[in-house]
């Protein structure tokens, strides 16, 4: 029988649980899900636990209608523990599709058929159950003190660890510790889970609730690949003058790591670590001053502005990095040697410091930076030195350049705040990894960090510590931070209360900073993908990284590498959007240009629903592919949605199981998308704990296509578009035209190793008895679909199609008739329609219109 009761004002009508738990089994739907569950393990409704009164009411509303289909596991222990662990429960020979950390900062998806089968440091499980024809999430949260993580169990039991992170803190009972979730629909489901999650937990805010960073419809520029350690304003500006000159203008700029002011350990605390080239030298170095290092702070206003400006030689930076990988190689042949039992180094310490000498020689023989006091610089930084001078030039000189990012670590830098170099009290704490994170992927970025310990400004000054560093920024021209190595706190929370309350402290530091200096929304995360994150510290927070970084090469030397990790790389992206998406704007990083994968990240970043944005070399573009991605004004035809994984992708492995094509869809204003893409080759391995190739998986494969692949519903505006009786399909690479309807036969596929296709669904358009009509969109943009800003039937002495467009290029649409005549920005024009219903008409860019153009087709 159905109960009402009301709640913070709102009506609620509360259904029987499709939970049961009983008898060491847990039941939704009437199907066991998990067996052999312990006697110590509870199930609480959610209509049990009472929300904080300023949930908003529609969404507490929305949550507590479906609370029957959902609720909170919790267990007790005899006896009080920091780390505690528990079965759930078993299952075996059911698929199941999980995201578990590879690394500290990295998640990536997992498939399986058992409760073993699970990777360390799982966020979540998505079980199949066909036999009631629906799907269900078991997520591990936070409760109290504890954070919680799904761990693999003998036998095929599912375990939960909770862990404060701290010996001081202890508990032995939790009533709410993982949320469990059924749906028929596994996207309603991930959107109706973390909603639950957000109203219980009232600690973070989901991105419908949040404004997100304008950036995130542009096209930019990061210097990291560019320039690594060694950018610099000259280089940066020659980076920016190249794209303009190419036509296509950077709206925003992020200046990567290497512009802070960064000393090692052992080295005069205020004077700039020097030679630096590749990630992982600075990572046992600490911020001693919140301004820019000398390389930006001794720019003078004007410096490029003038005809004799200084000139930069792209090949430089070229050569410093691939000299830095020749350090880096015998470093690492060096430590092989040192782990395989071998006592005389020798020859391989001379190497290392032969090849030091010879990178320090090559950088330029200038004089030292001038020497900082207290903190403090011989000459000021103001209006005509500094930052603030260079982001002015900047602003001069590329007038479309909207945003200037630069990077930061979240303890300052890689080694935290150099203690007794600020105002701050900071401390070096040693640092130390969970039994979890012991059983994950060997990561350069930890090692160095555990070495050197962390620079941790005391957790009641993080919103100090922001402050301090933003509004210096603010000041100087920067719109917000690209934030990395976010998820460090949970080494060194020992003496801190934990990791829960250190996150706390130091997220609520950061949210308030960035509400007071970059506008609520100027800040990209990264390096941050694990559930204390997105649990805690995502209340303004509203764009993150979905996939780990970009690697242009292997750095550990595999040849097939340059390949197999880019696939990689985009499994990481659309599946962690799965989740993170319900909280952040997915962000599918940078990528190069002129990389042998360049096309095929490309495809992936046109339909992907987030910004664009490279990190070329200065000299190394190709123009040609930009401008299939971005608009000359540097906007881009971005999706409606973030893109996800079709259903059929669900609980498959499109990387080494030698026969899955990821295929990713997602929403435009007039019609759906869904990319194909092989990226099989390669992906985790559970013995070695790392990932490596599958060569044997390089090959092509072949799939089908539907546009019941489009999750029409998940988009309020989308769902009248899924009820069309027939759609035409264009294959963006192929440029072939197919007619299709929701009981249509799949259209067959063969993907090419690292290649793609993009299929564009749009729904035909009857307006006259004879006449259907459908508008394509530009064709020479990956996402052809995404050009069409809005579209017009009319009537009256001729049939007519309005369509507006931005870009310039050949414009497509299907017409089963050819036209009388086509107007395009109110003059008759000429156009050329084909027998096979492809309507055709060339476009250029009308800067004074916004790259706008009216398009009207009168029959």
């Amino acid at each position: 029988m159905n109960t009402l009761k009301v709640q913070a004002g709102v009506l609620i009508e509360n259904n029987k649980s499709c939970f049961e738990l009983s008898q060491g089994k847990l039941i939704v739907k009437g199907l066991t899900l998990l067996y052999e569950v312990p006697n110590n393990i509870s199930f609480s409704s959610i209509s049990s636990i009472c929300p904080d009164h300023d949930v908003p009411l529609p969404l507490f509303h929305r949550v507590y209608s479906n609370s029957y289909n959902s609720g909170f596991l919790g267990f007790t222990k005899e006896e009080p523990s920091d780390r505690l662990t528990n079965s759930l429960g078993k299952f075996v020979d059911r698929n199941f599709l999980s995201v578990f950390r590879f690394k500290t900062w990295w998640s990536t998806m997992w498939v399986g058929t058992s409760g073993s089968d699970l990777q360390m440091e799982s966020q979540w499980i998505l079980l199949e159950a066909p036999e009631i024809r629906s799907y269900v999430l078991i997520l591990p949260i936070i409760e109290a003190e504890f954070r919680s993580a799904l761990h693999p169990g003998i036998d095929g039991h599912v375990m939960i660890c909770a862990e404060s992170g701290s010996t001081n803190v202890k508990a032995s009972s939790f009533s709410a510790v993982a949320y469990v979730h059924a749906s028929d629909n596994p996207y309603k489901l991930m959107k109706e889970a973390y909603s639950a999650v957000r109203v219980h937990l009232n600690t973070f805010r989901l991105l419908e609730e949040k404004a997100v960073p304008s950036l995130v419809d542009k096209f930019g520029w990061c210097t990291w690949d560019a320039f690594y350690l060694t950018v610099e304003p000259t280089g940066i500006w020659h980076g920016l003058k190249e794209f303009d000159d190419g036509g296509i203008s950077p709206r925003f700029l992020i200046i990567d790591d290497g512009w802070q002011s960064i000393s090692l350990d052992g080295d005069e605390p205020f004077e700039d670590a020097r030679n630096l080239v590749l990630g992982g030298s600075q990572m046992t170095a600490r911020l001693y001053s919140f301004k820019e290092n000398g390389k930006f702070r001794k720019y003078k206003a004007g410096t490029m502005l003038g005809e004799n400006s200084p000139s930069f030689d792209p090949k430089r930076p070229k050569m410093l990095i691939a000299k830095a990988i020749e350090v880096e190689h015998a470093e690492k042949a060096r430590d092989r040697a040192i782990q395989s039992g071998v006592t005389d180094l020798t020859e391989f310490e001379s190497k290392v410091q032969k090849l030091n000498q010879e990178l320090k020689e090559m950088f330029d023989d200038e004089p030292s930076e001038s020497p900082i006091v207290n903190n403090k610089s011989c000459y000021e930084s103001g209006d005509d030195v500094g930052l603030k001078a260079f982001t002015n030039d900047l602003r001069k000189q590329f007038k479309r350049l909207d945003d200037v990012y630069v990077w930061q670590a979240l303890c300052g830098a890689w080694g935290g705040v150099r203690p007794k170099t600020t105002h701050l009290d900071s401390k070096i704490i040693p640092c130390k990894l969970s039994p979890g994170l012991n059983g994950t992927m060997t990561d350069l970025a930890v090692v160095k960090i555990v070495e050197a310990g962390i620079g941790l400004v005391r957790p009641d000054q993080a919103e100090d510590l922001y402050d301090s560093m933003h509004s210096y920024l603010a000041k100087s021209g920067v719109t917000g931070a690209k934030v990395d190595v976010i998820h460090t706190l949970e080494y060194i929370s020992e003496e801190f209360g934990g990791r829960v309350e250190l996150a706390k402290a130091y997220y609520d530091g950061i949210t308030k900073s960035l509400v007071k200096n970059f506008n609520g929304t100027g800040l990209l995360s990264s390096m941050q993908q694990c559930n204390d994150f997105f649990f805690l510290g995502t209340k303004q927070i509203s764009l993150g990284r979905v996939g780990d970084d970009f690697w242009f090469q292997d750095p550990n030397g595999d040849p097939m590498g340059v390949y197999w990790l880019q696939g990689v790389h985009m499994i990481h992206c659309a599946y962690n959007s799965l989740w993170m998406g319900q909280i952040i704007q997915p962000d599918w990083d940078m990528f190069q240009s002129d990389h042998i994968c360049a096309k095929f990240h490309a495809g992936s970043r046109a339909i992907c629903g987030g910004p664009v944005y490279l990190s070329d070399s200065v000299g190394g573009h190709d123009f040609d592919l930009i401008k299939k991605l971005v608009f000359p004004d540097g906007t881009i035809p971005k999706c409606q949605h973030f893109a996800l994984p079709t259903r059929d992708c669900l609980f498959k492995n499109p990387l080494f199981d030698n026969n899955t094509i990821l295929k990713i869809w997602n929403l435009n204003k007039f019609g759906g998308v869904v990319g194909a893409f092989n990226c099989q080759g390669a992906g985790w391995d559970p013995k070695e704990r790392k990932i490596r190739g599958y060569s044997e998986c390089y090959q092509p494969m072949s799939g089908f296509v539907h546009v019941n692949d489009v999750e029409w519903d998940q988009k309020l505006e989308a769902i009248e578009m899924g009820d069309a009786k027939e759609y035409v399909v264009y294959l963006n690479q192929s440029h072939d035209l197919h007619l299709i309807t929701h009981e249509a036969d799949s259209i067959p596929m063969t993907i090419q190793p690292s290649t793609f296709e993009i299929f564009s669904f749009v729904p035909l358009k009857m307006i006259d008895f004879e006449i259907k009509f459908a508008p394509i969109g530009l064709t020479n943009m990956f996402n052809s679909g995404g050009t069409v800003q809005e579209v017009k039937y009319g009537g009256g002495e001729l049939i007519n199609v309005e369509i507006k467009v931005k870009g310039e290029g050949q414009f497509l649409a299907y017409s089963s008739c050819a036209p009388k005549k086509c107007c395009l920005n109110g003059t008759e024009v000429g156009f050329e329609w084909m027998s096979n219903c492809k309507l055709t008409v060339n476009i250029s860019w009308i800067e004074e219109f916004n790259g706008i153009s009216d398009v009207k087709f009168m029959f």
